[in-house]
Formats: C-alpha cells, structure tokens, sequence
C-alpha cells in the first residue's frame, strides 16, 4: 500500500513539472498541404498565393515562437511587423493551440473571399490539431490561454497584412505600353478559354499540353475547379490569362528586402531582329531547343509549369519541397515552422522584385519575337504567362527558396513528390540549388523564356535568398 502511494506521488510530481508538449513537424507539414491544395483549388496567380503563404507561415511560427523565450521572434525582423503580444509566462501555454489559433485568424482572413469548401477545410485541420493536443493531455485551462494569446498573434498580422500595399494594387486599370520590343499578351484563346464547363469544374483544351491531357486520354487531371468570382473581389483573385496579371505587383512591401529593386538586374539585350544580335541568337536558340526537346526535357518542362489554377504555384511547390526535407531530417516542430516562413519570404520578396522588374521593363517574350522573325507557326510547349517576360519569375522564386534551404539544412539530396496528384513521376535531386536550376532551365525547354531571363533570375533569386538568410541566420535557435 504504501510502495503504490509512493508510485502515486512520483507520477504527480513528474506530471505536474512535465514540460510543454513541443509542435511536430508533421503538424506543419499538414497545414503546408492544406495550404496547397487551398491554392489550388482558388485558382491563384503564383504572385498572390507568394502573398497568402508568407503571412501563413508567419502566423504559424509566430504562435509557436511566443510560448517559447528561446525561439526568436519574427516581430523586428520582417519589415513592418514591429511587435507581436508576448505573454507574461510563455510556458504556460500550449505552442500548438497557440500557433493553431494564429492560423486560424489568418486563415480567415486572406481566405474570407474563399469557396466554402476551401474555408471548411482549413477549420476542420485547425479543429483536428486543436483537438489532438487537448486528447495528448492539455488541460481546458492551458487550451484557453493559448486560444486567446493565439488569437491576438493572427490579429496582429492580419493588421500587418493589411498595410503591406495589397488592397492599393486592387482593381487599378493597366494598360501595357506599346512597342516592337515591348511585351503584350497574345497568347492564344485555348490557354484560357473552357471547353466544357458545369456548375463545378471546367475542362481546359486538350491541345495544352501543361494540362498533361490526350485526345482519348482525358481524366481528371484535366479538370480544373472552377466557379464565378465576384467582380469586387480582392482578396483572392482567379489567375486570368487573358489579360496582364498583377502589373503593380512591385509596390507591396517586401518582407526582407528594402524595396523592390534592392537586388541588381542586368539590362536585357537591346531589341534586334538582325542574325547575329543578342536577341535573336537567344530567340534561336529557344526556337531550336523546342523542335528537338527530348522526352527528358519535356517532362521538366511540364514538371515545373506549377500553372496557376492547376497547382498549388511555384511557392507552394517549394513549401513542400521544404517539407519533404525537413520530414526526411525529423526537424523539431518550431524549427521546420521556420524553415517554412523563412523560404517562404524568400519567395514572396522574390516574386515582388521580379514583377517589379518585369513591368519596369515590359520585354516581350518569345513568342511573340519567334512567330514575328523565325517561324510565324510556331508555338511554346506550355501556355505563356500574362506578364512580360524578363526576368524569369519562377527562376527568381526557385534560387531564393533553393539559397534559404541550402543556408538552413545544407545541400542535402531529396526526393520531390509534389506533383504526383497531378500525374508526374517523383523527381530525385542531389541539392536545393540542382532542382532550382532545373527549375529555371524547364522555361527554355517550355519556350516561354529567353535564356537570359532563366539566369539573370536565378542571379536576382541568389541575391534574395542571401538578404533573407543575413536577416534570418541558419544556427540561431
């Protein structure tokens, strides 16, 4: 009797010194998902979802950050989030209720415009990780601290969201400059245009290639969730093909860089339709390269189209690329919330100095050139972008998130499953740096970008990856 009182009084002892249950990186690899598929299913242009997922990732390792003294606050280090509440005993609140809470309000906010579907899916994650940690041992009061300092962390960037530039770029006519060297949309109808529509999806051409589709093959992969959006919306606008996406997209403010433009860009080459001309040998080449792509080259091409409407963009492709490797690692939960913000600010500062630059500059792509000069029936691979063309976005974006996961995991080899909902193979890479190159080389193979482009981004992106590095050094807690 006495031995099991004993057992007794050790057990609650132990249980009432027992230190907080620390976040899984798997709980933040589901929101990473979650996130992806949210994006997906939208239809958003890769600039707005690089918006929507660095104010996520924020939220999520801001929650975490404030229950724990160790962890340094984003709060001081991403430009205009000048303070975040702080409790008075960090410890005794739960880091997940907390972070989860902090997504919540986040969620519901840059999600307020979202289908209801998108919305039930994000309250249904946060109630399931919620109900988790309550099931591991949290007690209703420990729940109800942290639900409410989680709650005050989302409010808090939500008001840094909103004073960014967003809601300044909303609904502001644009009208592209006019010129031989100069960019306009003229892509053909079928990149955008439905084919067969019903109350909840479209099927886009079977001639688009980035649709992975066949005469005789369709399935789902073609199928696009659709709906109507409301002219007024701005929080959450459909990705539009037919007209010029996001041209003032460089006056957000960025989340680490000074401003846009802190990052050098060469000067692209000077408009020439005469052989031997920069241009035209850079033209050539693209033209070249797609009448001889080989099965490889092809498969890259469509492997890292990430097209707006049919994936969760280029960002949300390197959140899960991030995720794969911070699961293969085992990283603790608040280290791979981190690792999460941190690539994730690389890519929303990259897609501000890229769309900066690109509508700076207005240069025309390579469609247009090729089908003016060398071949007037030739067509890209997959359907060029409604933006102008220098520099290469998703090279800009892919070497900032290649440089921030180097500095912080090491040149580590990984596997890359992203795409296998939508029909590609599994890809396997020695390096971070390997797939953003590989990356930026599938937009020559795809015909929508100059060489130029691809590399003098792949420059912009290092540049940027490296700032956000310098604010945000690897080997800090």
């Amino acid at each position: 009797m006495r031995r099991t009182l004993l057992a007794s009084a050790t057990l609650l002892a132990m249980a009432g010194c027992s230190r907080p249950l620390e976040p899984e990186a798997a709980m933040v690899s589901q929101w990473i998902r979650t996130w992806y598929g949210a994006v997906r299913v939208e239809r958003l242009s890769p600039p707005v979802a690089s918006r929507l997922l660095a104010y996520a990732t924020t939220a999520l390792y801001a929650g975490m950050a404030a229950t724990d003294p160790v962890l340094p606050t984003p709060a001081g280090r991403l430009n205009g989030l000048d303070a975040l509440p702080v409790p008075v005993r960090p410890r005794d609140h739960d880091a997940t209720i907390t972070a989860v809470e902090a997504e919540r309000v986040v969620m519901d906010s840059l999600f307020a415009e979202a289908l209801p579907t998108t919305r039930a899916s994000l309250a249904r994650l946060a109630d399931s990780l919620v109900e988790a940690q309550v099931a591991r041992g949290v007690s209703a009061r420990t729940r109800a601290r942290s639900e409410e300092l989680g709650r005050s962390i989302g409010l808090a960037i939500v008001a840094w969201s909103r004073r960014d530039g967003f809601d300044g770029t909303r609904g502001r006519p644009y009208v592209a400059p006019v010129g031989e060297a100069l960019w306009r949309n003229d892509a053909p109808a079928n990149t955008y245009a439905t084919q067969n529509l019903s109350g909840t999806s479209e099927m886009v051409a079977l001639d688009n290639p980035s649709n992975q589709l066949r005469p005789g093959a369709a399935n789902d992969r073609g199928m696009i969730l659709s709906r109507p959006k409301p002219a007024d919306g701005r929080v959450l606008p459909a990705v539009n093909m037919s007209g010029a996406a996001e041209p003032y997209w460089g006056e957000l403010r960025p989340f680490v860089l000074e401003r846009w433009d802190a990052c050098p860009l060469p000067t692209p080459p000077t408009y020439s339709a005469a052989r031997g001309s920069e241009l035209r040998a850079a033209a050539q080449e693209v033209y070249d390269v797609s009448r001889a792509l080989t099965d490889e080259e092809r498969t890259i091409a469509l492997y890292w189209a990430d097209n707006g409407g049919e994936t969760g963009t280029p960002v949300g492709h390197w959140l899960s690329i991030a995720s794969l490797i911070f699961r293969e690692q085992r990283l603790p939960g608040p280290v791979a919330a981190r690792l999460a913000m941190v690539t994730a600010a690389a890519q929303a500062d990259a897609f501000i100095a890229a769309f900066g630059y690109k509508y700076a500059l207005n240069y025309l792509r390579p469609r247009t050139y090729i089908r003016r000069v060398i071949d007037p029936a030739w067509e890209p691979l997959i359907p060029t972008p409604p933006f102008p063309e220098y520099p290469s976005a998703h090279s800009t974006q892919s070497a900032a998130a290649a440089t921030t996961l180097t500095a912080f995991v090491g040149a580590r080899a990984f596997e890359d499953s992203t795409s296998i909902s939508i029909g590609h193979a599994m890809r396997r890479f020695t390096t971070p740096r390997e797939a953003a190159d590989e990356a930026g080389r599938s937009r020559i193979y795809g015909g929508i970008h100059f060489p130029f482009g691809d590399l003098n981004g792949r420059a912009l992106g290092a540049c940027i990856g490296a700032a956000v590095n310098e604010r945000f050094p690897a080997g800090t807690p």
